[in-house]
């Protein structure tokens, strides 16, 4: 049987003037139109082919090699290209757009917004369907992540705390506000670390690295960056945050501590609008 709304990998049993049919196994034979066989891979009858499967707009299964935004089981942001009476239609990459019906709709929506949700099949009809009610696809397995390490996160909501992001297709985690040394926008993908897990499974999680090798990663970046510009930088301990988020990924107080211990050990010079090596 063929894995809808995902990626499959799929034998060549027929070659016709309209395109390819691939072995879709109790699904029977799945079109992979002209338009969509690849040009720089074999597609001859018996080569295997990388494929993505959906519905077509008469609910058959249709092959194409074109990537989707999201496949199911993953969370995106989409953006709303068309509400009409049967509900609201986001754009997922492909010819056919992706249904969030009103139901699963989690504030109102306009033509134009962007949404973050979850693509899920619906098991009485097999159609590949977003939600933006995301809790419950989250959190349902316990996780192992260890202080310190980074990972990739998809930022998904604002909450009066900080900014909750999605980790691994699995779990919510939070970015406090003191955390936000840097603009965290509502549907974008980013990198950051794990600060800490609690015992209830609930996760904080920094934009900067943290644990004991986080001080060392910072100066080693800032003696690196010296030493490819020919020993000078136009930083300091009085340049704007941004600034020094935009050059350094991490807060302006981290920054500080670490040329401070630069100075100390004395191997920079500090003066107000630059920092040298001595």
């Amino acid at each position: 049987m063929a894995l809808v709304g995902r990626y499959n990998s799929l034998q060549v049993v027929k070659q016709t003037d309209f395109g390819l049919y691939l072995d879709g196994g109790s699904d029977g034979e799945i079109l992979l139109p002209n338009r969509y066989v690849p040009k720089d891979v074999p597609s001859e009858v018996d080569d295997w082919l990388n494929v993505f499967i959906y519905l077509d707009s008469d609910d058959r299964l249709i092959a194409t090699t074109e990537r989707p935004k999201v496949q199911v089981g993953e969370f995106a942001s989409l953006k709303v290209a068309e509400i009409n009476s049967i509900g609201i239609f986001l754009d997922w990459g492909l010819p056919k757009d992706l249904l969030l019906p009103f139901s699963e709709e989690k504030r109102q929506l306009k033509v134009g917004d962007y949404c973050v949700v979850h693509v899920y099949l619906d098991k009485h009809t097999r159609r590949i369907t977003a939600t933006a009610r995301l809790d419950r696809y989250l959190d349902k397995t316990p996780p192992s992540y260890r202080v310190g390490q980074p990972v990739e996160f998809l930022a998904a909501e604002s909450s009066p705390m900080g900014i909750k992001v999605i980790l691994d297709n699995q779990h919510w985690a939070l970015v406090h506000k003191n955390e936000l040394f840097k603009p965290l926008r509502i549907g974008f993908r980013d990198q950051g670390f794990i600060k800490e897990v609690r015992a209830d499974g609930k996760i904080s999680l920094s934009l900067q690295a943290v644990g004991k090798d986080a001080p060392d990663a910072l100066s080693d970046n800032i003696l690196k960056q010296l030493r490819d510009n020919s020993g000078v930088l136009y930083v300091s301990d009085k340049s704007d945050p941004a600034e020094i988020s935009h050059r350094f990924g991490v807060s302006k107080g981290s920054f500080k501590k670490a040329i401070g211990g630069l100075y100390k050990q004395g191997l920079i010079v500090i003066h107000a609008d630059r920092i040298e090596l001595s």
